[in-house]
Order: structure tokens, then C-alpha cells, then sequence
């Protein structure tokens, strides 16, 4: 495979650069074989699957899933302290730009800027001139992209400083590569992440406003679910011990700015933000915004709140700045330059202008602002006419335009002979692999102790392109080894030095926002659970008694098919006459698969899973990291089993299997049913064992105790009010035991049979009973007086409460054995429908009491949905 990152190598000849991966520096026979990179290859896709590494929205998305090569980045530790001293020097001369443009603006009155350049770019916020934060240093986190030009060294291509993202990513890469390459790993002196991270921890403490006092408070502002780097956000914000907090969690009052937890307004000293800069604020920067907070240039004015990086940096992402940072370092540092940049010429000077016009098809040409409509372009790869059209652009608008000259090493074979992309997979990882074309590396630096702390690593992207982004579509990430002379010393989280109050300190609680989506979490993973017990119960009875639907078998899965999977058969085709149960059910039915693989249908499993994975993706922070691996494995499997159906269909079928026998496509279920639970019981595990009992946890229990108080009360009214002949009622008692977990109990405790009176015993009274009603009801007000209530929580216990008397009074024998003229248990029925609205309502009233918030505006919702920044769809289907 090419390596076009990792320090290089002479050949033999002494003039060629090897684009090889180089092993040399590991002990005799360590190297890993092509066999070994297959494997690691095989083994990190798996993990990163597990982890719920995504770059996008959708943590179930195959297209969403980060992809790793296991073979990383190796860099030297001569070449790597000199480009750590040269980040240094260039994070050094940004922060004295960015002090100067929102400041004296010298640069600008002496001409080493061009004004037009800087003041025409939407990135230079003119609502923040002035504001300083404290500390000496404005710039406290930046990004550097870095290629390796022709002869080696490197080049840099774009500096990130509006809120640099790939960190977590970067760490996350770090933890996987170290595992899947865990033989070379532990042979290696490899410099560690750690103290970055560390040292970011410490930046924050030291830019917190004088107000903080010792103890200052901090989160990190996320756009929310629906950032593409959403997974980055909350890993860092889980290392870093801050919030993951969005605009609505947050509110400025007198001047302050305060997180709104579901128990009062708690003060925070400093931001982490990734949100873009002018996004923050809606009120001063881009009105209608909801992404940011209304005031908080207001706070940050008033020096009661520290932004990082603060509002206006991205300013110094402007490529035009790139071509004159050479005259600024000798300006502000009085010292040439050591990091070069690529080649780059600003179409706003006449001369500049000519240049990239008479070479625009050997030119990479950026809009200094990226757009719509505008987006980076190939100069060479346009046709005439597209390039006659770009250059009317440009010439129309030359402020806004860069040329770039391409750098990069040169391959062979030559660019239009097509190099190889780098793929999971023994052909892709072979030593003849030529692929890819692109590689860049970002590096990271953050403000901390008068200096800048430079990550000993970063993030490597490559792709078989010309170019390669963070964006890249098929672009696989790469760890960054710095090769370390002495054994690097572990990090240690936990130090008397360390950074005591910046991130979650006790005082912090749950957002309202964060609240109702780790409630939803439970009620969908309690939905899931029950329907697969449900179709486990079903599907066994299908299979024992579908060929004899006269049978008190046949009888029994009637009414389970009828009352449990309203009106499901396996074929999901029409019911026809020769049908044996076609007088048992209705015409046109769902197949029970659909039931559990298919996410369109309204109450399957694959429904209640995603929306349990994007729950789930929302409140990473608020999680253990081992919630994310079970989640996977669900998704795995289902998708496992679709192919398997897909595989057996007619062409132009959808997901039902028409022409295969019933029995042998419900043969199929139960092994994934069984495969499904097992990863559901482990995140219910990991909930019951790994999370503290803080509101959070309370609220994700009581979403899960509701959902099935619910689902328990509605499955006895479908099987249990009507009476049946003893053999059918039998049965059907049984699947109801089996479906809610008690089926064993049950027999330890009635050897002599089952009956309505021991059933509703066991299932509504039995307080020993996880899976009772009762149970249920004692956890749930337990959870709940537990959590604060903002809002009056009268109706809400009134309603519990009554479904509790109605428990209480529920005498068992008599309503099992009162039957009416028409076959029917009436006041178990009357019972079990009053119980039923209660829960419903009492659900409602605990939305009301503990969630309601803001509603979105207009603005917002037509830029990114309706339901963004909302919990995943919530509610009963």
C-alpha cells in the first residue's frame, strides 16, 4: 500500500522517496504481514461498528460508518519535533493575527493584509470587535492540514480555527488501531494522545472569566443529532468530562449564561463551541438561529462567559491569508516562516488575478467561502466551457476566489492510468497496492501554558482522489504514530494537578433536552424487548401449529395473531380461501418478519431499534461506551436477516418472500430473535450496572416502567377478557407467560396448571415480580419522585396513583371468573381499559411536567426539519 504521510525513505539510488509503509524500526519479524493487515482490516470495521463510529447523522447507516485502515501514519521522532515546533509557530502567528484583526488592525493600516480580503470575508464578525479573552491568548485551539509536497516535507493546505473537529476522532482511531495491531503496538515507543487532551482540559480553566472563581464550569455547544461529526462532539465532550449541551439547553439572563438543567438555571463559565460562529447568536450574528444562544455576545461582552475558540476566528480560515502569512510572521514574530503553505494566490490583487485565470486548468481554485454554490474545484478536470464559465465567476467576484497549485508526491501509474483505492480487504492491502492518490493530516495545537501543547499525532485522511476532506466520500481515516526514543509515561485522568471543576461538576444536572431523550431511550428499549419476547411466543406456536388450525393450537395462534401482532402471518400475502387460517384472520396482512426487520412498519422491532440507536447517539455523553457495541449487534443481525430474506425473493418483490413456504421462512426468526435479545438484555444490563443513579438514570428507567406497564396492560386485555376452552386458554396463558418473561416462575409457583386468577396474580399483584404491574408502578413513582418537577406534578401522580388503587383493588379470582352472557370477562376489561388511559395519560402528563421547551423557529425548521434537535420521534404506536 502507498504511504504518503509517514516519514519517507530513500531507495537504494539515494534520490527516489519510498511511498512504502517502513517497518525497520520494529524488533526483527514484528513487521505486520499482509495476512495481519487483512485481519486488522476485518477487526477494526467490526469495532468501529461496535463503538457507533459515524461520520453523519445516523448511527445505523452502513454509509454513515467511519472507516478506519488499520495500517497507520509513522513519523519519525527527529521530523516530528520539527514540525511540532513549526505548528507551534504558525498557531502563534494566527493567534497574533486574530488579536490584531479584532483589535488595532495594524496588519490592515500597514498593507501586510490586503483589508478587502479580511474585511469582505463573512468569517470576520464585526458584532465581536474588541472582546478579548482572558488569559493572553485568542487563539486556543487550532487545526493544521499538512500534506507532503514532491520532495517530502510538508505542506500545509488549510488551517481549521473556527471549531476544529477530528480530535475524538483522532483518539477513537488511536484506540482501535492499538487493539486490531496490538502485537506491533506493544513492541512500539508510540508518544501518547493524552496530554493533549489534558492539556485542552487545562485551557479552559485558564481562559475562564475572573468570575468562575476556582471552579469554573464548562460545556461543549453542539449543533446537535444532526451534525456530521456528531460522534466526535460527544466523545470529546465524554473525555473532557463536559455537557453536551445545544443552543436550547442554554440562556442568558442579566447578562449571565446559564444551563437550563429540569431542576433550575446553573451557571456556566466557559463554551466549547462547535457551532459555527455566526450561528451563535441570533440576536447580535445570524438572526433566526436556534443552533446558538440569544445573548451571548451579550455575556461574552460583559465578561461573565469565555467562548473557545471565540466568535470570529474562523475568520483565519480564509485561504486567501494563506499566501501572505510568510510577511506576517516576519511582522508579528520578526521570524521567517518554518511551515510553508501550498502555493496560493488571492484573485482580489489584479496580478494574483491574471495568474490563476491564465492557469485555471493546472489549478486547484476554493471560494474563500464555502457555499452552495460554491465549492472547491479541479481546474483540470472542467471542460473548456466549464472553465470559461468558472473564470466569468471569478472575474465577477475576484475577492472571493483562491488558486491553489496542487502539491502532493508524484505516482505512478499516472493520473488518468487510475491508482487503486484503499479498501478493507486482503486485495487492497496488499504490498502492490499503488492507491490512494490523497493524503492529508491534521494536526492539532491548543493555547496552555504560554506556549501551544501540539497533539503527538493526529488524524490522517486518504482517498483515491486528487483531493481529500474530512468529507471525502470513501476516504478512510489513519492513526498517527510518533515514533518516541524513551517509553512514553501512560496519562494518568486523575492527578492533584489536575483541572478540578472545568466539566461535570456536581452541581450540574440533566437539560430538559438531554432528559426526555434518555426517557425515550428506556421506553424504546423496553418497546423492543417485549416485541421480540412477543414474536419469540408467536413464532413458536406458528411453527407447532399452523398446518392444524382446527387444533387448540391452531386456535390459540389465532388469537395470538390476532391480539398480539394484529392480523401478522409469516407470508405476508393475501389470506386466500385454501388458507387454513384464513377464517381465523383478516385479508392482507403484514409478515411476521416485518414485524421485526422491517423499520416502516409501525411497532417492529427494527423500528423500536432505530429509534433507540439515534436516542442513544443523542445523549452519548450521558452513556457508557460499551452501550454502543449490543447496539451494533442488533444492527448487524437484522441487517444479516434481510439479506437472507432478500436473498430468497423473486425479482421486483419487496421484503416479503411470497413463494417460500411459511414454515421454512419463520425457521429462520427465532435464531435472530433470540441473537436480538441478548444484545437488548446486555444494554438493559449495562443501564442497570454502568450509570449512576442521577436524574438521568431515574428518568431512563422510568421511560422503560412506563413502556411496559403499557405494553403489559394492553397484552391482558387482548388475551385475557375473552374466555376460550380450557385446552386454547391454556395455550394462550402460556404464550403470555412466555412473552413477559414469567412462564417459569409461574411454574414453580402452580404446578397444578395455568388459570386467569394465578395468571393476573403473578403478571398485575406480585410486587416480587420484575415483570408485574405492580413492580412496575413502584419503580416508576420511585424514579419520579427522584427527578425534580419544574412543573406542578399533581395530575401526574393523581393518575399513577389511581392505577395503583386500581392494582390494589383488582381481586383476581372474581373478575377470572366472572363471565358474561357473550363470553366476556366485562369488569376485567372495564378494569384493564381504565388502567390503560391512566398510563397513557400519566405518560403525557410526565412530557408536560418534565420536558416541554421552546418550540423551534420557523427559521430553523425549514433549514433542518422540523424535528431537529428533538427526541427521535417519540411516542406510542
Amino acid at each position: 500500500m502507498t504511504d504518503l504521510l509517514s516519514s519517507p525513505r530513500l531507495l537504494g539510488d539515494g534520490a527516489t522517496i519510498a511511498h512504502r509503509p517502513d517497518w525497520t524500526w520494529l524488533p526483527s519479524g514484528a513487521a505486520p504481514t499482509d495476512a495481519d493487515l487483512v485481519r486488522a482490516a476485518r477487526q477494526a470495521e467490526q469495532l468501529l461498528a461496535e463503538h457507533g463510529v459515524t461520520y453523519g447523522a445516523d448511527l445505523t447507516e452502513r454509509d454513515h460508518q467511519w472507516r478506519l485502515d488499520p495500517l497507520p501514519v509513522v513519523v519519525d521522532e527527529p521530523e516530528w519535533a520539527r514540525l511540532d515546533a513549526a505548528l507551534v509557530q504558525r498557531a502563534e502567528v494566527l493567534d497574533a493575527v486574530l488579536h490584531d484583526l479584532y483589535g488595532a488592525r495594524l496588519l490592515l493600516d500597514d498593507r501586510v493584509l490586503p483589508p478587502t480580503a479580511v474585511l469582505s470575508h463573512p468569517g470576520f464578525l464585526r458584532a465581536v470587535d474588541g472582546l478579548r479573552l482572558p488569559g493572553g491568548r485568542e487563539l486556543v485551539l487550532t487545526a493544521t492540514d499538512l500534506v507532503r509536497d514532491a520532495a517530502g516535507d510538508w505542506c500545509v493546505v488549510a488551517d481549521r480555527t473556527q471549531a476544529p473537529s477530528g480530535a475524538g476522532y483522532a483518539m477513537e482511531d488511536r484506540r482501535v488501531t492499538a487493539q486490531v495491531l496490538a502485537p506491533v503496538y506493544r513492541q512500539a515507543s508510540i508518544a501518547r494522545l493524552g496530554p493533549f487532551f489534558h492539556a485542552l482540559r487545562k485551557a479552559l480553566h485558564e481562559v475562564a472569566p475572573p468570575t468562575a472563581g476556582d471552579e469554573p464550569r464548562a460545556v461543549l455547544l453542539s449543533p446537535g443529532p444532526a451534525s456530521e461529526t456528531a460522534f466526535d462532539q460527544a466523545y470529546l465532550a465524554s473525555m473532557l468530562g463536559l455537557p453536551l449541551v445545544e443552543g436550547s439547553d442554554l440562556l442568558v439572563r442579566a447578562g449571565r449564561l446559564y444551563l437550563q438543567g429540569i431542576d433550575g438555571l446553573e451557571p456556566v463559565d466557559v463554551v466549547l463551541r462547535r457551532v459555527d460562529g455566526d450561528w451563535c447568536d441570533p440576536l447580535d450574528l445570524r438572526a433566526g438561529s436556534r443552533l446558538g444562544v440569544p445573548g451571548l455576545v451579550h455575556a461574552v461582552r460583559n465578561g461573565a462567559v469565555s467562548v473557545v475558540n471565540p466568535l470570529g476566528a474562523s475568520v483565519l480560515e480564509n485561504p486567501a491569508l494563506l499566501g501572505y502569512l510568510p510577511r506576517i510572521a516576519r511582522a508579528v514574530l520578526d521570524q521567517d516562516l518554518t511551515l510553508a503553505s501550498a502555493p496560493t494566490w488571492w484573485c482580489g490583487e489584479e496580478r494574483a488575478l491574471r495568474h490563476v485565470l491564465s492557469r485555471i486548468d493546472r489549478l486547484v481554485i476554493k471560494p474563500t467561502v464555502h457555499g452552495p454554490r460554491t465549492t472547491t474545484v479541479l481546474g483540470w478536470t472542467l471542460s473548456a466551457a466549464e472553465r470559461d464559465e468558472l473564470a466569468a465567476r471569478i472575474t465577477a467576484e475576484p475577492w472571493a476566489w483562491v488558486g491553489q497549485e496542487p502539491v502532493g508526491p508524484t505516482l505512478e501509474p499516472a493520473a488518468d492510468a487510475g491508482v487503486g483505492a484503499v479498501r478493507p480487504g486482503a486485495s487492497d492491502l496488499g504490498a502492490d497496492d499503488l492507491g490512494p492518490r490523497a493524503a492529508v493530516m491534521r494536526t492539532y495545537a491548543v493555547a496552555h501554558a504560554g506556549t501551544y501543547t501540539v497533539m503527538a499525532g493526529g488524524l490522517a485522511r486518504v482517498a483515491d482522489d486528487h483531493v481529500v476532506s474530512s468529507s471525502s466520500a470513501g476516504a478512510l481515516a489513519k492513526d498517527v504514530w510518533v515514533l518516541a526514543s524513551q517509553p512514553p509515561v501512560p496519562a494518568v485522568a486523575l492527578r492533584e494537578d489536575a483541572v478540578v471543576g472545568v466539566g461535570r461538576t456536581a452541581g450540574y444536572g440533566v437539560s430538559p433536552r438531554a432528559a426526555e431523550n434518555l426517557y425515550w431511550m428506556g421506553r424504546y428499549a423496553e418497546r423492543a424487548e417485549d416485541g421480540v419476547r412477543v414474536l419469540r411466543a408467536v413464532t413458536d406456536r406458528w411453527d407447532d401449529f399452523h398446518r392444524v388450525p382446527d387444533s387448540a393450537g391452531g386456535q390459540a395462534l389465532a388469537v395470538l395473531l390476532q391480539a398480539l401482532t394484529p392480523a401478522a402471518l409469516p407470508d405476508g400475502g393475501e389470506v386466500v380461501a385454501t388458507d387454513p387460517l384464513a377464517e381465523h384472520v383478516g385479508p392482507r396482512v403484514p409478515a411476521l418478519r416485518d414485524l421485526l426487520l422491517d423499520q416502516r412498519t409501525p411497532g417492529s422491532v427494527a423500528r423500536a431499534v432505530k429509534r433507540l440507536g439515534a436516542s442513544a447517539a443523542t445523549v452519548r455523553d450521558q452513556l457508557s461506551t460499551d452501550t454502543f457495541g449490543p447496539l451494533a449487534r442488533i444492527e448487524r443481525t437484522l441487517r444479516a436477516e434481510r439479506s437472507r430474506v432478500r436473498s430468497r425473493q423473486q425479482p421486483g418483490e419487496g421484503l416479503d418472500v411470497g413463494d417460500v413456504p411459511p414454515a421454512s421462512v419463520t425457521a429462520g426468526l427465532r435464531p435472530t430473535l433470540d441473537r436480538v435479545l441478548e444484545s437488548l438484555l446486555a444494554i438493559s444490563g449495562i443501564a442497570a450496572e454502568g450509570l449512576t443513579r442521577d436524574v438521568g438514570w431515574h428518568l431512563l428507567d422510568a421511560g422503560r416502567r412506563i413502556e411496559r406497564a403499557q405494553r403489559l396492560v394492553a397484552m391482558l386485555a387482548a388475551t385475557l377478557v375473552e374466555r376460550r376452552p380450557g385446552d386454547v386458554e391454556d395455550l394462550v396463558l402460556e404464550s403470555v407467560l412466555l412473552s413477559t418473561e414469567s412462564a417459569i416462575t409461574y411454574r414453580r409457583r402452580h404446578q397444578s396448571g395455568a388459570s386467569v386468577a394465578s395468571v393476573l396474580d403473578l403478571l398485575v399483584h406480585d410486587r416480587t415480580n420484575p415483570r408485574s404491574l405492580a413492580f412496575a408502578l413502584d419503580r416508576l413513582l420511585a424514579d419520579l419522585e427522584a427527578v425534580p418537577a419544574p412543573r406542578s406534578a399533581a395530575q401526574r401522580d393523581h393518575l399513577l396513583h389511581g392505577v395503583a388503587d386500581l392494582v390494589a383493588e383488582l381481586d383476581t379470582v372474581a373478575v377470572g371468573n366472572e363471565i358474561s352472557e357473550d363470553g366476556r370477562r366485562v369488569r376485567l376489561a372495564d378494569t384493564l381499559e381504565s388502567m390503560l388511559w391512566r398510563l397513557r395519560e400519566a405518560s403525557d402528563e410526565i412530557e408536560r411536567v418534565h420536558f416541554v421547551r421552546p418550540a423551534p423557529s420557523r427559521a430553523l425548521a425549514d433549514l433542518w426539519g422540523s424535528t431537529y434537535g428533538r427526541p427521535t420521534e417519540g411516542g406510542a404506536e
